[in-house]
């Protein structure tokens, strides 16, 4: 059960931000952002920001998933996790991998189901959400993998992006859709 309930009605005020979401998701407004509802300008500003970090970046759709996925595995935010989840898999991830991130730490060192960019996503992942800063080593094989800036800004962004992602959902017990009682 959610800690706050799920707005589930709208006025002059967070309408026109849900109209905008549901154009986002095929019709539908998401447990989360019936959750974000509760304050449109977090709403807006949520979306504004997420976009961007989802869609306009020019890391790839699986080292971004696998970023994504690493960090929402860690921080236990199943419903990132389960939804993400399938995201790397469409984008050349594998199952294997997948299971892998139930143990980031060991998936990092994992020369059999991760190449070494993969590794560097896993590593930087790891060293941001556990301990804020990034090790001189892992910024040197991300750096390795990712030459240009603005490819390491971006993979910092989204790994930073679904920390805070998973701390919301978590905080507030955001159910996957469907999973509600």
């Amino acid at each position: 059960m959610p800690a706050i309930p799920y707005r589930t009605v709208f006025d002059d005020t967070s309408g026109p931000v849900a109209a905008v979401l549901r154009v986002r998701r095929d019709g539908r407004l998401l447990n989360l952002d019936r959750m974000l509802l509760h304050s449109p300008a977090i709403a807006e500003g949520w979306s504004a920001l997420m976009g961007p970090i989802r869609n306009a970046g020019r890391i790839s759709a699986r080292h971004r998933e696998l970023a994504i996925c690493a960090v929402t595995f860690m921080n236990q935010a199943d419903y990132e996790s389960h939804r993400h989840a399938a995201l790397l898999i469409a984008a050349g991830g594998s199952q294997a991998q997948v299971a892998a991130l139930g143990d980031v730490g060991s998936a990092c060192m994992d020369t059999t189901l991760f190449d070494d960019a993969e590794r560097a996503v896993l590593a930087l992942a790891l060293d941001s959400t556990r301990d804020v800063a990034i090790r001189p080593a892992t910024m040197a094989a991300v750096r390795t993998a990712f030459p240009t800036p603005d490819a390491v800004l971006e993979l910092m962004m989204v790994i930073a992006a679904y920390n805070m992602v998973s701390r919301v959902l978590v905080g507030l017990d955001v159910e996957i859709e469907g999973s509600e009682e």
